[in-house]
């Protein structure tokens, strides 16, 4: 896939009105509510090659000769103006606005959402002064790229057992010079909409597409010297493509060699209508202190809820979020609130030790990425109790067993009190799964707790095996089983009832529902 069309990618899908690129400057996304740029800038070089990849030998003798030229493309579901302007050898602007003429748009991506129209006068505004010295200097473009321009480079032929769900699939990804050669498996995983890319010795590069693993590609086996990192057993850190996509990786040792995992996290955070996060969750973004826990297995989206929280929070409050995660995900941009992001192994120690220096920092809200051990849980839940709204994560399936789990961290002869103290901070509790959407792709299904005086009065008590009762009875107050909400999601054909069954954490209540609802399960 050209360098190009990657940025045009997420101009159609976030319906963004234009892109600006410029030599060792952030990518800029504009939107009728105001810019949004990328977290990192983007190099020289990836601007000059972007231009070479699509421009014409005509073209690029015009940018040499007069410092610009101007031309049109087209790009995944849209046609959009190239403005190319040289300010310096290496410094370039590269602007692509959308046009109105999409007639020979590819018709590979019908069904993609229409690019909003191109504010144009928004892209006149200057970035920066003249180069100093006077006139922008000639830009001088070597004639072997110019020639390399006009043939596309030459890819070995690839049998992919992941197909595209397009009628007229794109075309597969190529290696760019100069880039990490991981980079074509992630930018192959992210045009296939794949959520996590797995390199193991002697094992085939794979990919988890709509929650079930394939083969990327048929290649050879990966021998163990192509995946050499560090002479360490195990690693999590951060990956990033610019104007493609960020990446939780973690690096390890199996009995065959090494092995790395590379799980997506896309530049734009998902908005609440589109993950469908109820009004009574998104009413404890809006709590001044207490406790409030996304839990769930691994892969179940919890990053990707808590971020659209966090982002909601952002949009709406004037507070100071501190956030502790292992890697660091999504990257939260400054807007109403103030966000300092902290990355455990980069910034801090432990999440424990982040956690009590965050006390001094002045926090409004904290997001504690993982809750791994009682000290570090015994932090949050007093943080909670002085007068902050904390966020956490645990990997715990259901509301009952989430309370169960933290209390049962704690010694026998401090359990009584971690009730007592859990029972006042806890404010509401996220279970969620992932589930196979009919038709391809995956939906999330949530359980619901809203902490009330029942709900505090059961922890208090010891009787959390009554939790279950309360969300029934409290659906006036936004609560739901896991169950109610599978059982929505196969009404409403979203689901197949067998994966529904399969992601219940009460398989006998469930059989029951679907009884009661005249729904067929054939297991």
């Amino acid at each position: 896939m050209l360098r190009i069309d990657f940025y045009l990618q997420h101009l159609v899908r976030h319906n963004a009105s234009g892109i600006l690129l410029r030599s060792g400057r952030p990518v800029t996304f504009q939107f009728p509510k105001g810019d949004r740029t990328s977290s990192t800038p983007i190099e020289h070089a990836q601007i000059a090659q972007l231009v070479t990849e699509v421009a014409s030998p005509t073209q690029l003798a015009e940018i040499e000769r007069s410092n610009g030229t101007s031309f049109t493309h087209d790009g995944p579901g849209v046609n959009v103006l190239v403005s190319t302007e040289v300010k310096g050898a290496e410094d370039w602007i590269v602007r692509l606005v959308p046009t109105a003429d999409r007639a020979s748009a590819d018709a590979g991506t019908e069904g993609l959402p229409t690019a909003m129209a191109a504010d144009r006068t928004n892209f006149e505004r200057p970035i920066g002064g003249e180069m100093a010295g006077g006139p922008a200097a000639p830009a001088r473009i070597p004639h072997a790229i110019i020639s390399e321009a006009q043939t596309p480079p030459l890819e070995r032929p690839v049998r992919r057992r992941v197909e595209s769900r397009r009628s007229i699939p794109p075309p597969k990804v190529q290696t760019v010079p100069g880039e990490p050669a991981i980079n074509r498996w992630l930018r192959e995983m992210v045009r296939l909409g794949a959520s996590d890319l797995h390199l193991s010795s002697k094992v085939e590069p794979m990919v988890r597409l709509h929650g079930e693993m394939q083969m990327l590609e048929q290649r050879k086996p990966l021998e163990p010297a192509e995946l050499e990192f560090e002479e360490i057993w195990d690693t999590d850190f951060a990956h990033e493509i610019e104007g493609v996509s960020r990446f939780r990786v973690n690096y390890f040792r199996d009995h065959k060699g090494i092995g790395a995992v590379f799980r997506q996290i896309p530049f734009e955070i998902m908005s609440v209508k589109e993950l469908g996060i109820s009004e009574a969750v998104l009413d404890l973004c809006w709590l001044s202190k207490g406790l409030v826990l996304v839990t769930g297995p691994t892969g179940s989206g919890k990053s990707t809820t808590l971020a659209t929280l966090v982002d909601f929070i952002n949009d709406n409050r004037s507070d100071h979020i501190i956030t502790i995660e292992d890697p660091i995900e999504f990257v939260h941009a400054n807007k109403k609130c103030l966000v300092n992001q902290r990355e455990v192994g980069t910034n801090t120690k432990s999440f424990k030790n982040a956690l009590r220096a965050a006390l001094r920092e002045d926090p409004d809200i904290v997001l504690v990425g993982e809750m791994r051990d009682l000290e570090t849980i015994a932090i949050a839940i007093e943080t909670a109790e002085t007068g902050h709204l904390v966020f956490g994560t645990l990997h715990t399936t259901s509301a009952k067993s989430t309370v169960d789990r933290i209390i049962d961290q704690f010694p026998a002869d401090r359990q009584d009190q971690i009730r007592v103290m859990l029972s006042e901070s806890l404010r509401g509790v996220v279970a969620q799964v992932l589930c196979k959407k009919k038709g391809g792709g995956r939906v999330v299904a949530y359980e619901v707790l809203i902490s009330n005086s029942a709900v505090s009065n059961l922890i208090r008590e010891g009787k959390t095996y009554q939790i279950t009762s309360v969300m029934q009875t409290g659906r006036k107050l936004g609560m739901q089983t896991l169950n109610d909400h599978l059982l929505e999601h196969v009404k409403a054909g979203r689901v197949e009832a067998e994966e529904a069954y399969i992601r219940s954490n009460d398989k006998m209540a469930m059989r029951e529902a679907f009884e009661r609802a005249g729904i067929r399960l054939d297991l």
